[in-house]
């Protein structure tokens, strides 16, 4: 038998939701795939983030998705960002 993946689970942040928002409707749809393919199989382009900033980075194409994990199967999307202001 094959062990498969527990779900994680997804609370979005005040300010994630007003950044998705903002994104047109087929690069918002984008994101939430790619969101769901890492939440479904923990695969995607992912990393720690060095200090000061804190949590992970999720690349979804010209996109940065921000999370902080709240617990093993819960993450926290805190922002969506442009690549081309996600750093500044």
């Amino acid at each position: 038998m094959t062990a498969e993946a527990v779900r994680i689970g997804v609370s979005w942040g005040t300010d994630a939701r007003a950044d998705l928002r903002g994104i047109d409707r087929a690069t918002a749809m984008q994101i939430l795939n790619c969101i769901d393919r890492y939440l479904a199989s923990r695969s995607g382009d992912v990393k720690k983030l060095k200090p000061p900033r804190t949590g992970f980075r999720l690349r979804c194409g010209d996109y940065r998705v921000f999370f902080d994990n709240k617990t093993e199967n819960l993450i926290e999307v805190t922002a969506i960002r442009h690549r081309s202001e996600a750093y500044r």
